[in-house]
């Protein structure tokens, strides 16, 4: 086959792909719609009891689900398999894509965001064989989705279309920029627990007693501890992004570090997630504050590849449009 037609049926695979995450997405969120429907009769039986002191009652709340129920039901079964299945065409279009360019498909934005996309939806599968976080399956298939579909209607660059530029021909290619992915599908994983901490804060705390799906959840202890392992596994990654990159800058260009604007919000990512990391465990940080500091960081990530790539001119301006 030609790179042409190489190129025309990875892209075939790229919306189907997408379009097997929305089915998913949707299998996920009526997952998450019966877990609240099914969880408000059980609240409404747990408050008739109660303990008397005296002439008043106090009503005991149900405790949280244990959280080895997470994700038992069909819907998130099902949710997962199709996750599982659109995963592996998305893998066909990013090895497709590949084969057609001859050289790994991340070196420009829509490469990118495909193999980075592919990550991200990757770290949730397999994160599933240590943990079960199908409760995620919504947002991990949403925003595998939408990335995907806008880089795609957005970034789309043909193959062969404009050859590569002298420093992206190199091993650290390869090495550097696939470390940076991997990083950013753990950011990825440990923002969507970060985000449901802090719900469970909420409903914990009394102050969001509607979503019913919560409880059907681990509690949010247990959330902050699983983002935390997720988040240093993703900063130990980005760590190495740094050193390969400062790397591979001395190779192509003569010098380890230069303020260009990549580097520097590279770095600031890093100092946000260090910061996360020794605040948590040195000054007792908990809770809320510390599920908004590792949002905080992804969403830095976001940035980084979005506004710094589009709207910041520099040596790392490869965004291929």
């Amino acid at each position: 086959m030609t790179p042409e037609t190489l190129a025309a049926w990875s892209l075939l695979g790229v919306y189907s792909a997408a379009a097997v995450y929305v089915i998913a997405f949707i299998v996920f969120a009526v997952d998450l719609a019966k877990r609240s429907a099914d969880a408000a009769p059980a609240s409404a039986r747990a408050a008739e009891s109660a303990t008397v002191n005296g002439s008043t009652a106090v009503l005991v709340d149900a405790p949280p689900a244990p959280p080895s129920i997470v994700g038992s039901t069909r819907s998130a079964r099902v949710g997962l398999a199709l996750t599982a299945v659109g995963l592996a065409v998305h893998v066909a279009a990013i090895v497709l894509r590949g084969i057609a360019a001859e050289r790994v498909p991340w070196a420009n934005m829509f490469e990118f965001a495909l193999t980075g996309t592919g990550i991200i939806v990757a770290v949730f599968v397999f994160a599933n064989l240590w943990k079960d976080v199908r409760f995620l399956g919504a947002y991990v298939t949403g925003l595998a989705a939408l990335l995907l579909t806008l880089a795609t209607i957005n970034f789309y660059d043909a193959v062969g279309l404009v050859p590569l530029p002298p420093p992206l021909q190199s091993a650290w290619l390869v090495i550097h920029v696939l470390v940076a992915i991997l990083g950013t599908g753990f950011f990825a994983l440990g923002a969507g627990l970060s985000i449901v901490q802090i719900l469970q804060n909420r409903r914990e705390a009394g102050k969001l007693a509607r979503v019913g799906f919560l409880k059907t959840v681990p509690s949010a202890e247990n959330l902050e501890r699983l983002a935390y392992r997720v988040n240093v596994i993703g900063f130990m990654l980005w760590t190495f992004t740094l050193i390969f990159g400062a790397i591979w800058a001395e190779r192509a260009w003569g010098r380890y570090w230069g303020w260009d604007t990549k580097e520097v919000w590279t770095f600031v990512i890093w100092v946000v997630f260090a910061g996360y990391i020794h605040a948590r465990a040195t000054r007792g940080w908990r809770g809320n504050r510390s599920a908004i500091l590792a949002l905080v960081g992804f969403a830095a990530v976001l940035f980084n590849f979005t506004v710094v790539n589009l709207f910041f001119s520099g040596l790392h301006a490869y965004s291929g449009l």
